[in-house]
């Protein structure tokens, strides 16, 4: 049996996630990405306390709750304030134009790509942030919009293209995050890697800046290297570093030099390359299309976890990655894709493979990794709440799973679900499950 309770409050500090019970104002709840939730003892998905409206466009992103109110955005370039009290509509602001599908070289999202990745939420400016896939002139492009989080108005604007980009061949699929008053967030390409373009990490201060960008696969003729994480945000240290995961880049060969691709990279906040890891079969894993996409899990003992679609989690020392191949320990963790954001509990790790959560313990003296437990049900990537850990299933099911065993303890059907990495919320005394078009809550008692 794990004792989860004792360690609860010691992951929240760690991680800096804000004590304020009703807010989850960003991707997996704080700015470590570490997807806990201390503020709800018990949570009842026997009935459900509201459902939402319809909205104008599919849900990929996560919800999240401030002062009160639930927010989330659409594929339809619109950003919605609902009720956390009924769900109703308290404004909808639709800030683009979307993109059509077809105006896009590949992908799978449709019919309109608009805002992908998940907002965030700065609560000392009362404003929410999103990156819009807009058409304009004919053409996609993206830009980093602020608005209010009471009225819906704009108050933020920036053209957020990379120079010399091909804004259709750029998907904004991460997350958003808060570093030191600016806004992270990272690019990828369509599904399908079809087009020229290189992975981007971007950061723009909050009032407005030009955008400061680090550059994956940036020699010349080297392309790809996507930061797109299963829509996991990039991860922000204690120290204002930023930390992401990288996908398969055009380098085929070592001899070529390392690319930056396939692997875990820590950057300054003037987003400057600090250290990083690549496996040894980094090559191999460009030419197979084996990304790492997991967001890096900053653990409280100066680790650091990192998987991907080869199935394999590394544990890394934080304080030197090494380079290529110096990883501390090892575990073939799911014989899938482990795509997204983990959840942490103390020493022990649910890690978002797509076939089900797996539980793993990670020790220090020396460095191990061990397998406690998979599970079947659900595959999106978890949280920990109320003494269980939430998943959300590609069959439209919320999964509350024991943390010692996997088993299920609760779940309950919540309809279709466009997003193909979707991941519930907590706040506002609700637990926030995103569907297709609509978002779906349910009841928590209050710690």
């Amino acid at each position: 049996m794990l004792v989860l309770g004792s360690t609860l409050a010691a992951v929240a500090a760690s991680s800096g996630a804000t004590p304020d019970n009703d807010a989850w104002t960003v991707y997996h709840g704080d700015a470590a990405g570490l997807g806990v939730s201390n503020a709800v003892t018990s949570i009842d998905t026997g009935h459900r306390a509201w459902t939402s409206h319809p909205l104008d466009g599919q849900l990929y992103g996560a919800p999240l709750a401030f002062d009160d109110d639930v927010f989330v955005a659409t594929e339809n370039d619109t950003v919605y304030a609902l009720n956390g009290t009924n769900g109703r509509i308290i404004w909808s602001t639709h800030v683009a134009r979307p993109v059509p599908s077809g105006k896009l070289p590949c992908g799978d999202i449709s019919p309109t790509v608009g805002i992908t990745g998940t907002p965030v939420i700065d609560p000392s400016r009362d404003e929410i942030f999103v990156v819009a896939d807009e058409l304009r002139g004919g053409q996609p492009h993206h830009r980093l919009v602020g608005l209010s989080t009471r009225t819906g108005a704009v108050e933020l604007v920036v053209n957020v293209d990379p120079a010399g980009s091909d804004p259709a061949a750029l998907l904004q699929r991460t997350g958003l995050n808060l570093d030191e008053g600016r806004v992270v967030f990272g690019y990828g390409g369509n599904d399908g890697d079809c087009a020229s373009y290189r992975g981007r990490v971007v950061s723009v201060a909050a009032a407005g800046s030009t955008p400061r960008i680090f550059t994956v696969d940036a020699a010349s003729g080297d392309s790809q290297g996507a930061v797109w994480m299963g829509g996991a945000a990039p991860v922000v240290s204690s120290q204002g570093d930023v930390w992401v995961s990288t996908g398969n880049g055009s380098v085929f060969s070592a001899s070529s030099g390392y690319d930056d691709s396939d692997g875990i990279l820590d950057i300054s906040p003037a987003m400057h390359l600090l250290q990083y890891f690549a496996p040894t079969t980094w090559p191999q894993n460009n030419a197979g299309d084996l990304d790492m996409t997991t967001a890096p899990v900053l653990l409280s003992d100066g680790l650091v976890l990192l998987a991907g679609k080869s199935s394999i989690a590394y544990l890394l020392d934080a304080n030197h990655l090494g380079g290529i191949g110096n990883g501390e320990a090892t575990l073939d963790a799911c014989g899938g894709e482990i795509d997204g954001g983990s959840a942490v509990v103390g020493s022990v790790m649910y890690l978002p493979c797509v076939d089900g959560p797996v539980a793993v313990r990670y020790g220090t003296s020396p460095p191990s990794l061990t397998q406690l437990w998979s599970s079947s049900s659900g595959g999106g990537p978890p949280i920990y709440a109320a003494g269980l850990v939430w998943t959300i299933g590609q069959n439209g099911v919320i999964y509350g799973l024991d943390p010692s065993s996997g088993s299920v303890s609760q779940q309950a059907s919540v309809g279709d679900i466009a997003n193909h990495f979707p991941t519930p919320s907590v706040g506002d005394d609700l637990l926030l499950v995103p569907t297709a078009d609509r978002v779906v809550a349910f009841p928590a008692n209050a710690s």
